[in-house]
């Protein structure tokens, strides 16, 4: 090894050009202080060969672990260290060894040096240089001020290290000082070793103090409230166990103690809000003071129970994943297109933005359409509890709002009922049969769920019970209704309707094999090889025994079968039956629903309409005749005012359109019209049967049949044009399901059409009209030249204008023709 260049600082140290290098970790040394340390491993051997020499080592932090142990680059360390002398040495074990340095003097790396097993280093040093002006004299009293009230603040610094550092003169020793003593971020420390100028360390050093205190008078702040909060819960403690004590001593034995120290430990822990949590603690107070025979006592500990049992901050966490949510919709319920796709815009939507609030969705529909359990899908595609409230003659406002606790048996609303059984508070909640709600002199219920069913509102829901706001924005309410007419217009229009139309056919087919058949099977006690329903049986089923918009009574009558097979299993008659088209009848009796309606069309003045129903669209006949009378109007089948004002708007048509139709203007004078439609004992209302009543009676009147399979709908005005109407979907399902061919609708309900299964447009001609006359033209059979009937009756005035009408009298030769002398025969 060449000779070292041996360089003396002030400590009057010989320190050689090359020392050994001990790189610490989260460990600062200052020079003129002095820090014990542990050393293992190969640092003791460098401990050892510097305790031989010159007791010098080179004390320097570490930025990171090397790649190889022990094996540190001149990257790995810092530029600054401290050159440290070894006051004292005390080995513990063979290779861990106690040291206690002290730091000399600042010290920067030049290059580092092998051929040691430990590290060695070419260093320089750096000697500071003292001033002394008016400048660092300031900054040294204001460190020394700002030193003092740190160690006032912080308990675990001595005292005495204040007048240490009183009586040190130099600028730089007492920096070095009070860094090292401060608690503070190595990192921070390291910045002041790295500042050889001895003002610009005393200005670093002032902001580190600065911030130090800050941080030392923020803590002691808060320890202070701290220590004043646990004095204060102590004091009330002693205060309370002292009242304890003297009721004991009195007698008087409190029985209420231990469950109000229940309720109160149940508060604590439920973190209620401030409001609600205020209100509990006021009626825990009451509680105390009451004996538990009082009447009031049940009332206060029934109010705490519901308060401390609500889920104020407990919620499930939503199963955002889209395609999951997809999978599960698609395997409850067949079809319902626009609802599954509403649902999946819902959880995209809380997918990217989780802080939405819900929305309020309504299906509408007939029922059997899967409202019901489609919620409950929805329930298990989120991930979330099902909750389920039945509205239907609902007709006291406290149901939803709650009774106020003044009375006897009060209890919350159903909302708040149904929050505290799903144990959550971001259930699904369904309101079923909204649209079945009453009023009465006990309030209005629809009313009272505007609030609810506001999602800018109910953030804030007061249930009149708990007296306290609770947070319903989180709830995903969704409405089940038949009808929209009967919600009154404030609640619909909180409400997304979404409309859930009837089945085709060939849905109800796939419904029954994937969901009724297999449910039907398990509730009898059947398995698949026991009972089997062919595709053109269930077909039957759904042809002549449940013509309806839903599928409920389908699976009626699919359990009706299941059972008929049970019976005869049980008995020991077959072991498997599969049930064909010609066993339906043996099961179910003959067929209840007529599958052929050309039947019913045989003669002029018999027209088929369309109807809207709250269980779905429905065929309706409407038949006309023309009897011996004078202008009487007769109308049967319990039918509404509108009706009525259809039929007289029609026969207004015909009489002021009668040329053109090829009818006698007179034709009123002297004839009874009656109109009729069959299933008299079902009122029916409405103007959209106003186009059937029209052709029906043209049909009569002019001799002509209306075609067959071929039904229509629209409301008519006095001058012919044709009105749309509602209810379209419905309307044409309805058709389509009784065999229906052609329709005539308005020109205005086209775009309704759109919504219509794409099947059922196929298999349906439909014909868009503005005009009455277009109606007729396309819905009655060509004029022809016929025989003369015997049956009917006409003014035969009109003969000799009208060449291709029927007559409907025989007339007398030589005789004046006129209707009072006209002979009917019957044969």
């Amino acid at each position: 090894m060449t000779e070292q260049n041996v360089t003396q600082n002030k400590n009057n140290f010989n320190i050689p050009e090359i020392i050994p290098i001990l790189p610490l970790q989260n460990v600062m040394v200052f020079p003129k202080t002095m820090i014990p340390l542990e050393v293992t491993g190969s640092a003791s051997v460098l401990v050892d060969e510097a305790m031989t020499k010159d007791r010098l080592v080179g004390l320097i932090m570490s930025k990171k672990e090397p790649e190889t142990p022990n094996q540190y680059g001149k990257d790995d360390l810092h530029e600054v260290g401290v050159c440290a002398v070894i006051l004292k040495m005390a080995k513990t074990t063979e290779n861990r060894t106690q040291l206690l340095l002290q730091g000399l003097s600042r010290f920067s790396i030049k290059e580092l040096v092998e051929g040691k097993p430990y590290q060695q280093a070419s260093i320089n040093l750096l000697e500071e240089k003292e001033v002394k002006d008016l400048e660092t004299e300031a900054l040294m009293s204001n460190l020394l001020a700002l030193f003092d009230r740190i160690l006032k603040l912080s308990p675990f610094l001595p005292p005495e290290f204040g007048p240490m550092a009183k009586s040190i003169a130099e600028a730089g020793t007492l920096a070095d000082l009070i860094a090292s003593i401060i608690n503070a971020p190595v990192e921070e420390k390291q910045k002041v070793l790295d500042t050889v100028d001895v003002k610009q360390r005393l200005k670093e050093l002032t902001r580190m103090v600065n911030h130090q205190m800050d941080v030392l008078e923020l803590g002691n702040k808060i320890q202070t409230k701290v220590k004043d909060d646990i004095d204060k819960s102590q004091r009330e403690y002693y205060l309370r166990q002292q009242l304890k004590a003297i009721k004991q001593e009195l007698g008087e034995t409190d029985e209420n103690t231990v469950e109000t120290d229940e309720y109160r430990k149940k508060i604590e822990e439920k973190n209620l809000p401030e409001e609600a949590k205020k209100e509990a603690l006021r009626e825990l107070e009451r509680l105390s003071r009451m004996h538990p025979s009082s009447a009031e006592y049940t009332v206060s500990s029934t109010y705490l129970d519901w308060v401390t049992a609500l889920p104020w901050h407990k919620s499930t966490e939503d199963n955002l994943d889209i395609a999951l949510a997809r999978k599960i919709l698609d395997e409850d319920h067949y079809g319902l297109a626009k609802p599954k796709k509403r649902i999946i815009e819902y959880l995209a939507v809380r997918k990217l933005k989780p802080d939405s609030k819900g929305p309020i969705l309504c299906f509408t529909g007939p029922p059997g359409t899967g409202k019901t359990s489609l919620g409950h899908s929805i329930a298990r595609a989120l991930g979330r509890k099902f909750v389920r409230i039945a509205l239907g003659g609902v007709r006291d406002e406290a149901e939803i709002r709650g009774h106020r606790r003044t009375y006897i048996g009060a209890l919350p609303g159903r909302v708040i009922q149904g929050l505290r059984r799903a144990e959550s508070n971001n259930p699904v909640f369904m309101l079923d049969e909204i649209d079945k709600l009453g009023s009465d002199f006990r309030g209005d219920p629809s009313s009272a769920l505007l609030e609810v069913l506001d999602p800018q509102q109910n953030n804030t829901f007061t249930d009149h019970y708990l007296d306290v706001p609770f947070d319903l924005s989180r709830v995903l309410f969704i409405a089940t209704a038949n009808m929209l007419d009967t919600i009154p217009p404030a609640l619909l229009d909180r409400l997304e309707v979404i409309e859930l139309t009837g089945y085709t056919q060939e849905e109800k087919v796939k419904i029954a094999e994937r969901y009724l058949v297999p449910r039907q099977l398990k509730e009898n006690g059947l398995t698949d090889e026991q009972f089997k329903l062919t595709g053109k049986a269930l077909s039957t089923i759904i042809t002549g025994y449940t013509r309806e918009a839903g599928v409920r009574n389908l699976e009626r009558e699919i359990a009706n079968a299941c059972r008929g097979v049970a019976a005869q299993i049980a008995e020991g008659i077959m072991k498997s039956k599969t049930v064909t088209e010609k066993d339906i009848s043996h099961y179910l009796g003959p067929v209840r629903v007529p599958t052929d309606i050309d039947a019913r069309i045989t003669r002029p003045g018999i027209a088929i309409g369309l109807a809207w129903t709250p269980v779905g669209g429905d065929v309706l006949f409407i038949e006309a005749t023309a009897m011996k009378g004078k202008k009487g109007l007769t109308l049967t089948g319990q039918l509404g005012d509108v009706m009525k004002e259809s039929v007289s708007a029609a026969l207004s048509f015909i009489r002021t359109n009668a040329r053109e139709l090829n009818v006698d203007p007179d034709f009123f004078d002297d004839r009874d019209i009656h109109i009729h439609v069959p299933a008299g004992a079902t009122p029916k209302d409405g103007p959209s049967a106003g186009v059937t009543m029209l052709t029906a009676l043209t049909s009569l009147l002019t001799n002509r049949k209306v075609k067959k399979q071929l039904a229509m709908t629209g409301e008519i005005t006095l001058r012919g044009t044709v009105l749309p109407v509602g209810g379209i979907k419905e309307k044409v399902l309805a058709a389509y399901r009784a065999g229906i061919k052609t329709l005539i609708l308005p020109a205005w309900n086209r775009k309704d059409v759109e919504d219509i299964p794409a099947n059922v447009r196929k298999s349906v001609t439909f014909h868009f009209v503005s005009d009455m006359m277009d109606v007729l033209e396309l819905a009655l059979e060509p004029e022809k030249e016929t025989k003369r009937s015997k049956k009917v009756v006409k003014n035969p005035k009109t003969l000799a204008k009208t060449k291709s009408a029927k007559p409907l009298v025989k007339i007398k030769k030589n005789k004046p023709a006129t209707l009072h002398k006209a002979v009917s025969k019957k044969k």
